[in-house]
């Protein structure tokens, strides 16, 4: 079979992926960064269904293969553009989902509308593996790598183009390889491959999209919704990219006053502002600025300004720069000089070109460098040591409230970069830390704790001495110092919580008759949790916190997740007093997820399956099967996804790293598949269950090594630019990948030669599998981080071959003897 008969196949997998990385982005921005996840699912859901479909219509679909399969591809098109135009119309709040069950049915919808394009990608690919199953490598082959192009490829398109544009060139993506497979068909061949190229060339060229443009339809407890509720409030400057919206939105009517902090004594009333949005929510302002520091006093007296107190002109390192904001109040302190460090590229254009007669031009200074990066990644590797590090608020009050970053990976909060920031300090340097204050409090106990374990993982013996902690009534502020505080430090530290109204929650020498003083609550939660913290009965006081409060890691990079089971009914039953506004919904929304999914895949997936039930062999045999495909299903996402966590501290960005490891596992994986058959006959003896078992050996090997190498790996090599970890971590997935793509071409030619019926069965439960472990590998990683993930991956692997032994290689249920069999599963590249 010629390879360009399998064009088709790579370039609607190219598309399948393409939109599933989109639709990441593009609910992004309509709801929050967890959706994610729901997105991998849901477009593995489709593949899924699409298995039980070609198992139920197999012989008319593969008797008019050509045209079954550009009717599918174009219904792909169609259904890209439309299924999401609806789907961001569901008045879907997730918000509401503890205690609404009419939120379910409409996230039911959302899932139910958006499976529509990923189920007639994927019946493509199930009947290019029904139609050629004697050439299943190289149609696997086809599969994976041209899916791995069309997630790298999303990423440059977005680069390009706004998210809402960016799919129409996916849904013709569908229409050109309609077109393709149309000119296979028996009649009026180029008719139709005419009319679905000039199909393909309409929507790209001609198609407008501005109503489905995501802004609109945002959620509508998003800041941005809310800031343009004002009235005359307008958007006056809108920038995309893969790394987020940016959405500068100027208010002359009711002028944006953003000072988080801010000390109840302040007289002075903010300068003018811009409001910057990211992806609809998370907030930075850009400050009119014109020279004269009395004019910005007011930042003096947030609780970010207190390490200005203690240090005469600093060098300074601010990590997320924004708008500029913490760079004026640190040149407005005095600071010597100042490093502000941005990962997005257009917020850097914003700041320090476009309004960069907004903010007087700060950015120009020569005392001021901006730099490009990712601020834990900068801090790591730059050679240069600071006097205070400063990490300012850059997300919004009402994201943080309702736990909407529980599911984000964030490395910038965990013990490691903890250690790395300290590291950088020169000897009476101080990081500083901002973050809003939520009672009961969760962010700041968690932050306390991971500073202490991260300051004893240095050497220092009593880091009470070495932390101050003060808040506001809206925000607090964590000090960690590389020396213990003076009780100069101290006496200065005091002085400035008096002058404005700030309450100290922890500082050295500190008695409970200090604190509490103007900011009241009704218990000291933070002097009380520092003491504990500080104390022998650190554990105890964690594993006994309404919120988990456990120091994040690495490995477990989820600062955000505070969920705790046994809160659950409590808080519940305090929702109608506020207590909904205490969950971590985000962790509720993964779950809720997954109980849809397993529900949704055995429906549309095992159910019809095992209606039909004419599937090979007997019940044993099915069953040995169906496990089979359902272990590596599991294994194959559970490292997908653990890779795609893991590599976000070393990529920069989550959007990166979902589609740089997609796109290396697929495209590697799919290389694997090409080659199985020629491993299976030259390292297996002609034995797939032999080339399966050397097969999983080798992925259990390299799986412990990337275990063991990694965060090395990644400490030496985040300094280099972006284009050189893109091809080193494809280079560390390879190896990996190539084997990851043997074990289920082998499996399915094997137990197929029994039955080409059972290649669309085996479809469908290695798709539920997948549906089930996109969101199961999340949860797993939150509560026993990527290793355990990646272990019990591995333990999948290495038990999947057993399920297939003993079953011989040679057999045909049909009795079609031993020869129809070797011709079925024949080598191919």
């Amino acid at each position: 079979m010629r390879a360009g008969r399998l064009l088709p196949v790579g370039l609607i997998s190219a598309a399948t992926l393409a939109h599933e990385v989109l639709l990441i982005r593009l609910f992004s921005i309509i709801q929050w960064h967890h959706f994610a996840y729901m997105m991998i699912s849901i477009a593995l859901l489709g593949f899924g269904a699409s298995g039980t479909f070609v198992a139920l219509a197999r012989r008319p679909l593969v008797e008019r293969y050509p045209a079954a399969f550009a009717a599918s591809a174009a219904l792909f098109g169609i259904t890209a553009i439309a299924s999401f135009a609806c789907a961001e119309r569901v008045p879907f709040n997730a918000l509401e989902i503890v205690w609404n069950p009419r939120q379910l049915g409409w996230l039911a919808a959302i899932y139910v509308l958006l499976i529509l394009p990923f189920f007639f990608g994927a019946t493509c690919i199930g009947l290019a593996f029904s139609r050629h199953p004697d050439q299943i490598g190289r149609v696997y082959a086809f599969d994976l790598v041209g899916a791995g192009v069309g997630a790298l490829g999303t990423v440059g398109l977005l680069f390009l183009v706004f998210p809402s544009e960016a799919l129409r060139f996916i849904a013709a993506l569908g229409f050109a390889a309609a077109a393709l497979a149309a000119t296979g068909m028996a009649r009026h061949r180029w008719f139709a491959a005419g009319s679905l190229g000039l199909a393909a060339a309409v929507i790209t060229v001609w198609l407008p999209l501005s109503w489905m443009a995501p802004g609109p339809h945002m959620s509508q407890y998003k800041g941005l919704r809310m800031a343009l509720e004002v009235p005359n409030a307008r958007v006056v400057e809108e920038r995309s990219s893969p790394l987020g919206l940016l959405t500068v939105v100027e208010s002359p009517t009711v002028p944006f006053r953003y000072a988080p902090g801010l000390s109840l004594a302040n007289t002075q009333e903010p300068s003018a502002q811009l409001a910057v949005f990211t992806d609809g929510d998370s907030i930075t302002a850009i400050t009119a600025y014109g020279g004269d520091p009395a004019t910005v006093a007011y930042l003096g007296r947030t609780t970010a300004a207190l390490p200005y107190r203690i240090l005469e002109r600093p060098r300074v390192l601010v990590l997320g720069a924004g708008g500029g904001e913490q760079v004026l109040l640190a040149l407005r302190a005095g600071a010597d000089a100042v490093d502000a460090v941005e990962v997005n590229p257009q917020m850097i254009d914003l700041a320090r070109d476009r309004f960069a007669d907004v903010v007087g031009g700060i950015f120009s200074r020569p005392n001021v460098h901006l730099h490009l990066a990712e601020a834990r990644t900068f801090a790591a590797t730059t050679g240069e040591r600071y006097d205070l590090i400063q990490m300012p608020l850059l997300d919004s009050f009402g994201a943080a409230a309702a736990g909407v970053q529980s599911l984000h990976e964030n490395y910038t909060y965990t013990v490691e970069a903890m250690r790395d920031y300290l590291a950088v300090l020169r000897p009476d340097g101080v990081v500083a830390i901002t973050r809003w204050l939520r009672v009961p409090p969760r962010d700041i106990l968690k932050l306390f704790a991971t500073a202490t374990v991260a300051l004893e993982a240095d050497g220092v013996a009593q880091p009470g001495r070495h932390l101050v902690l003060i808040r506001s009534w809206n925000t607090a502020t964590l000090l960690a110092a590389k020396s213990p505080f003076t009780g100069e430090d101290v006496a200065a530290i005091r002085g400035f919580a008096a002058e404005n109204f700030f309450d100290i929650s922890w500082a050295p020498g500190i008695s409970a008759s200090d604190v509490n003083r103007y900011n009241q609550l009704d218990q000291e939660y933070l002097y009380q949790g520092a003491l504990a913290l500080l104390g022998p009965e650190r554990a105890e006081f964690i594993e006994r916190y309404k919120f988990d409060i456990a120091p994040a890691t690495d490995n477990r990079p989820y600062f955000f997740d505070f969920f705790r089971w046994r809160a659950l009914s409590e808080l519940l039953t305090l929702r109608t007093q506020g207590g909904a506004a205490m969950l971590d919904w985000g962790y509720l929304i993964l779950v809720t997820t997954l109980v849809q999914a397993a529900t949704l895949s055995a429906v549309l997936i095992l159910l019809p399956l095992w209606l039909r039930r004419r599937a090979p062999g007997g019940a044993v045999h099915r069953l040995r099967f169906g496990l089979y495909f359902l272990a590596l299903g599991l294994a194959f996402l559970f490292i997908e996804i653990a890779f795609i966590q893991r590599f976000v501290l070393f990529l920069g960005h989550p959007l990166y790293a979902v589609a740089v490891v997609l796109a290396g596992f697929l495209a590697f994986a799919g290389f694997g598949s090409a080659v199985a058959a020629r491993w299976m006959a030259a390292v297996g003896r002609g034995s797939p269950v032999r080339g399966i078992v050397l097969a999983v050996v080798v992925i259990a090997f390299l799986a412990a090594s990337y275990l063991v190498a990694l965060p090395s790996i990644f400490e030496r090599l985040l300094a280099l630019p972006d284009a050189a970890k893109i091809a080193i971590t494809l280079l560390l997935i390879a190896p990996l990948a190539v084997f990851m793509g043997m074990p289920f071409p082998l499996g399915l030619g094997h137990v197929g030669a029994r039955s080409d019926e059972f290649i669309p069965w085996a479809w469908g439960i290695n798709g539920c599998a997948s549906v089930l472990s996109a969101i199961l590998a999340t949860l797993l990683a939150m509560h026993i981080g990527f290793t355990g993930v990646v272990t019990i991956a591995t333990i999948l692997y290495l038990v999947a071959p057993a399920l297939l032994a003993g079953l011989s290689d040679r057999y045909d249920h049909r009795g079609s003897g031993p020869d129809r069999n070797r011709s079925r599963v024949k080598p191919t590249a």
